[in-house]
């Protein structure tokens, strides 16, 4: 009768599991992904346009391959159940459309204005992931709050911060000049880029703790990783950039940037995948 019991609780156990799937949170970090994607593939966009603009020509080729990446992007978005809700739907539409407008006339305009428009889409992007983070919020277990909140509160904003720093002083260094101006925006910059990291990584090995049946890979490994990324980005932006004559090479300034981002944006993945792997069978 014992062993009739248990098996009895066990099949109980693996068909409530699979009634109790959370798939909403699936298609969230389905759209999220992608919507990461999108973000970053923008950011590129707009460091390389600000390159070339001042002088950098090599970016150009460049640039044509991020907007690539940011019409796939958004194809993804669009083809997402997600994509029907009507607030959701309405903002990533008029994010697409003003991405596709600006694309078509970024090179025509100063950098600072380019540099300008793009950020201001990337803005509305990360307001569309925290809409739809707080849209869903209420069908994330506790785990899928927790980690959403960093990748959408942190993860983002640290990259979009580091974005700005790559593009600017990539432009700065292809210029070979950096006024007053500039230099209080680049500083001013890499003091949120250092406050925004040092809550990064608080709050991920808060939840590391908490949750490190979560986390397939070696989250720990890769936090350290990234943490050696942005501090080296940090020091050549101090050395190389922060100077009235920037004397660091543009493309290799960009591309330590580049690296920064990659290394953070592998803890959002990291993340996004336990949460997915997580809404496959819960109670």
């Amino acid at each position: 009768m014992r062993v009739i019991l248990m098996l009895s609780i066990l099949v109980m156990s693996i068909y409530a599991k699979s009634l109790f799937s959370n798939t909403s949170q699936v298609d969230n970090g389905i759209y999220i992904g992608a919507l990461k994607n999108l973000v970053e593939a923008t950011q590129k966009t707009r460091g390389t346009t600000n390159a070339y603009i001042n002088g950098n020509e090599s970016a150009l080729l460049l640039i044509y391959n991020y907007r690539s990446d940011m019409k796939k992007a958004i194809g993804t978005m669009e083809s997402l159940s997600l994509s029907e809700d009507p607030v959701v739907n309405t903002r990533a539409t008029a994010i697409s459309r003003s991405l596709i407008t600006l694309n078509s006339k970024a090179l025509k305009l100063s950098s600072e204005e380019a540099f300008d428009a793009y950020t201001e889409n990337i803005a509305q992007i990360l307001m569309l992931a925290q809409t739809i983070s707080k849209k869903n919020f209420g069908d994330l277990n506790p785990f899928g709050k927790e980690a959403a909140t960093v990748m959408m509160e942190t993860i983002l904003p640290l990259t979009e911060n580091i974005g700005q720093l790559r593009g600017l002083g990539s432009g700065a260094a292809a210029r070979g000049t950096l006024n007053k101006k500039q230099l209080y925006q680049l500083k001013a910059l890499l003091a949120e880029v250092e406050h925004l990291q040092s809550v990064f990584y608080a709050n991920m090995r808060t939840i590391n703790a908490k949750y490190k049946n979560k986390y397939k890979d070696d989250l720990e490994r890769s936090l350290m990783l990234s943490e050696k990324s942005i501090e080296e980005f940090s020091k050549v932006t101090k050395e190389g950039i922060l100077k009235d004559a920037p004397n660091m090479d543009s493309s290799e300034y960009f591309d330590k940037g580049t690296s920064a981002i990659t290394d953070i944006i592998s803890i959002f993945d990291m993340n996004n995948k336990a949460i997915m792997e997580d809404s496959k069978g819960w109670i």
